[in-house]
């Protein structure tokens, strides 16, 4: 039988060394032992996403969700995969699922800036980078987002400018 903290503990130290693979075998022999690990299973998750395999990594976090809907950081991490997959909808709504459970959640108001941004709705995705750094204001994913954001609103201004000028 094995010590599925200490595991645990091992499988997190392999992930901060950048050995997600070798993270995984610990991940799967604590999820042998208990299939409903939360933190397993959202860890490996994790490990799955650094290696790219989002699909993978989804299941878990959908596993994740479904054990504990209530569980913000299973919806952050779920949200994430779902961006980078292109489900910008679907992100979103894990997001908003995240900020109904936490208001203060800075991560969730940027990651849904993100979202936004993505799909092009800048003047939205900006207002939600700026919540997230009334929360957090050294929130430097955030921070970054929020000057982007307001450069591309610049560029359009002048553009629109230009044109009317014409």
């Amino acid at each position: 039988m094995i010590d599925v903290e200490k595991t645990l503990n091992d499988a997190y130290l392999l992930c901060e060394e950048g050995k997600f693979s070798k993270a995984l075998a610990l991940y799967d022999k604590v999820l042998e032992i208990e299939p409903n690990h939360l933190d397993a299973l959202i860890d490996k998750g994790v490990a799955l996403q650094n290696l790219g395999k989002l699909k993978r990594a989804l299941s878990c976090f959908e596993n994740a969700t479904s054990l504990s809907p209530e569980n913000v950081t299973a919806l952050l991490n779920k949200g994430s995969v779902l961006h980078s997959l292109g489900r910008f909808q679907d992100a979103i709504g894990c997001y908003d699922q995240a900020i109904a459970l936490d208001k203060k959640c800075a991560m969730a108001f940027a990651y849904k800036g993100l979202s936004l941004g993505e799909q092009g709705l800048v003047k939205e995705a900006l207002r939600h980078f700026k919540k997230a750094l009334t929360i957090d204001k050294n929130y430097d994913v955030a921070q970054i987002s929020r000057e982007i954001a307001e450069r591309i609103l610049d560029e359009e201004a002048k553009y629109s400018k230009t044109i009317r000028d014409i």
